[in-house]
């Protein structure tokens, strides 16, 4: 028997080891199930190249639990350890066998898993003792027993072990004894170990004799040694991914697409990767690619490793270069990463553009659901927009697709406006924006479908990377001036009736929006008032309720523009019938103004040309007095006019249509108005 103290720093190292090495207790399993599989795969190396020239035999790891001795054993048939070897890789903290055998035979070396020598020590995170049985394959070493109670103190004596292989023995702590619960192991082991390369081995399998479930002999099996992305693609078919795919995702929905990634320069690289179809809310659909490491399952949170957009992947990918932390739980930063990242992206639009150009009816079929995905790819990643643009699609009204060039083509005679740049129309919702698309429609003009959550930012990004491209929602504008092709349209009103009838307008539109009245003298056959928005503002609105840097514009009101068509007859009739009831009482306040206004321009005329403090102060003053005036008798008149308008029940007939046109008249005023069109037909 031997005593001595494990070759560390400080007497703290168990503490820092229980409390800080791992984020998760549970690791330690990970950690030890891998190791064991490390032996096991060095055996199976020394005995390809004839180092080992004994009997492999049955090689597994088998993990048992004994609830009444409080332990869990982990069990290998592997390389085993001489106490020379004890000595060197568990009594010196973070020297690595793994790394040893590693270099050592570098060319031969299978899946070796460790890096740090440290994922044994994980072990005493859960433990109160742990002890060491193992025996080495080299036949003249003896089997060896080392003891630990989680102090820098261990034993060391000879074991009566005769087998090859090592158990490492846990004598599970009161704090952690969860872990002596099948059903906890039964989880841990599915989540790190389902992949692993060899055997793992838990309880035994049942079958149902006797109308009763009884255990037999048999091994439990827990984990797939040969998951699909470690096999060659063609040796694969489609139902092979579809099978590994629902292996992953149980009662998930079938992915629409998938990438079999196989690289071994600039670093080595495996994995299968999948397109879900992804839903409005995609954000739950984070956290469903698995990285892994030599079939080592690390994480499920793998923002480090590929581009934001790709998270919305589901799959495997699986790197022994991937740079870890000392725990193998997370991501170092690194060089290697980001272009790891890269070439994971550019395999992703590689992928994507030969399914679109091998079979295009499947990709236009698959394309509603894949959507947001490119579209998510294109705002987040500059690079991915030069593959995307040759793929990405249009779909219009009529449920076609476009490429860009193609669509391009499509429109541009009959879309492009005065300043040359074709203007995109598109609709967000067409039974809402019905009246806007056929009247878009009897122009000639072609209308897309942006219903989507990501449309906004996506139409945002593109038309500052598309030369002359101006996208148009159907309803911001009035027909006529949508595309802009001549000058503005101008009002046959004048300036006075303008404003006269401005007034009595905003007496009777909704007080919750705020509307801006312009006049314009559309067709006479077109519609007495038109609502639009602003595209600039409403498509800020819209971006800042998915967040970003615009949240600024989600607190602002709606705004409206209220267009009044002043070749139509009700609005003519409109202006003859003010004029009409009264007009006198109007030229009275515009008698009283005009003067006033006469006398301020003569006075701002006298001083046009002098500086500031070379105007009289009486001028000053006069200017001033006259402003209240007119600002006073310009208020009184405003009043009889918005006076009038309230009890104008054309008026409000007329900015109700323009309301139920655009969705926006509901509730009581639509039932108001019901009525009130009754009445005026009767």
């Amino acid at each position: 028997m031997s005593k001595g103290n494990i070759g560390v720093t400080t007497e703290n190292i168990f503490p820092i080891i229980k409390k800080y090495l791992y984020s998760d207790h549970d690791i330690f399993l990970r950690e030890l199930v891998s190791n064991a599989v490390d032996a096991t795969q060095k055996l199976k190396t020394l005995s390809s190249i004839g180092e080992f020239k004994g009997e492999l035999g049955d090689l597994k790891v088998v993990i048992s639990l004994d609830k009444k001795k409080k332990t869990l054993t982990i069990s290998d048939n592997g390389i085993g350890m001489s106490e020379d070897e004890v000595n060197r890789y568990i009594n010196q903290i973070a020297f690595s066998s793994a790394n040893e055998f590693l270099e050592k035979y570098k060319k031969e070396n299978a899946s070796i898993i460790g890096h740090f020598g440290l994922g044994f020590y994980s072990s005493f995170m859960v433990s109160e003792k742990v002890e060491i049985n193992t025996k080495s394959y080299k036949e003249d070493e003896k089997a060896v027993k080392w003891v630990c109670d989680g102090s820098p103190e261990y034993s060391m004596t000879d074991s009566k072990k005769e087998t090859r292989g090592t158990e490492i023995i846990l004598h599970i702590d009161e704090e952690s004894k969860d872990f002596l619960e099948e059903s906890k192991i039964s989880e841990l082991l599915k989540k790190y170990s389902r992949f692993l390369p060899i055997p793992i081995c838990f309880g035994k399998e049942s079958e149902y004799i006797d109308e009763k479930w009884v255990d037999t002999d048999k091994d439990k099996v827990i984990n797939n040694t040969a998951p699909l992305w470690v096999k060659k693609p063609s040796e694969l078919k489609e139902e092979d991914y579809k099978n590994f795919y629902d292996e992953l995702y149980p009662y998930s929905e079938a992915p629409l697409f998938n990438i079999h990634l196989n690289v071994d320069y600039p670093f080595n690289l495996t994995g299968v990767l999948y397109f879900p179809k992804i839903k409005s809310n995609f954000d739950i659909q984070k956290n469903k690619i698995q990285l892994y490491c030599n079939q080592v399952f690390v994480t499920d949170s793998v923002e480090g490793i590929v581009p934001d957009f790709l998270t919305l992947l589901h799959g495997v990918i699986d790197s022994p270069d991937i740079p870890l932390n000392v725990s193998r739980s997370y991501l170092q930063s690194d060089s290697n990463v980001k272009k790891l990242s890269a070439h994971i992206a550019k395999k992703v639009s590689d992928r994507l553009l030969e399914i679109f150009k091998n079979d295009r009816k499947q990709f236009e079929e698959k394309w509603d659901d894949l959507k947001l995905f490119i579209q998510y790819g294109v705002v987040s990643d500059e690079k991915f927009f030069d593959k995307a643009k040759d793929f990405f699609l249009f779909k219009n009204l009529d449920g076609k697709y476009f490429t860009f060039d193609e669509y391009k083509e499509l429109i541009k005679a009959n879309q492009t406006d005065k300043h040359n740049n074709i203007v995109h129309l598109y609709s967000t919702d067409k039974v809402k924006q019905y009246s806007f698309i056929e009247a878009a429609k009897s122009k000639g003009y072609d209308v897309l479908i942006m219903d989507g959550q990501l449309d906004m930012h996506f139409l945002n990004n593109i038309e500052n990377k598309l030369e002359k491209c101006v996208f148009t929602r159907v309803d911001s504008d009035v027909i006529e001036k949508l595309i802009k092709k001549e000058e503005d349209i101008k009002s046959t009103f004048t300036p006075d009736q303008e404003d006269d009838l401005r007034h009595v307008i905003l007496s009777q539109v909704p007080k919750d929006s705020t509307f801006f009245v312009s006049f314009e003298g559309l067709s006479e056959t077109g519609n007495p008032m038109i609502i639009t928005q602003s595209e600039y503002m409403r498509r800020m609105k819209e971006m800042s309720a998915y967040g970003g840097q615009m949240g600024m514009y989600r607190d602002l009101p709606e705004n409206y523009n209220l267009v009044v068509n002043t070749n139509h007859p009700l609005i003519k009739r409109m202006l003859t019938e003010k004029d009409s009831e009264i007009g006198d009482k109007i030229n009275e306040f515009n008698n009283k103004i005009n003067p006033l206004k006469t006398e301020k321009e003569n006075l701002q005329k006298a001083n046009e040309k002098k500086k500031d403090e070379e105007i009289p102060q009486a001028d000053k003053d006069k200017i001033s007095d006259l402003d209240k005036h007119i600002q006073k008798i310009n208020e009184d008149k405003k009043t009889n006019l918005q006076i009038y308008g309230k009890e104008n029940k054309i008026v409000k007939q007329v900015i109700d249509l323009a309301l139920l046109s655009n969705n926006m008249l509901t509730g009581e005023d639509l039932t108001k108005f019901v009525k009130r069109s009754v009445e005026l037909i009767g």
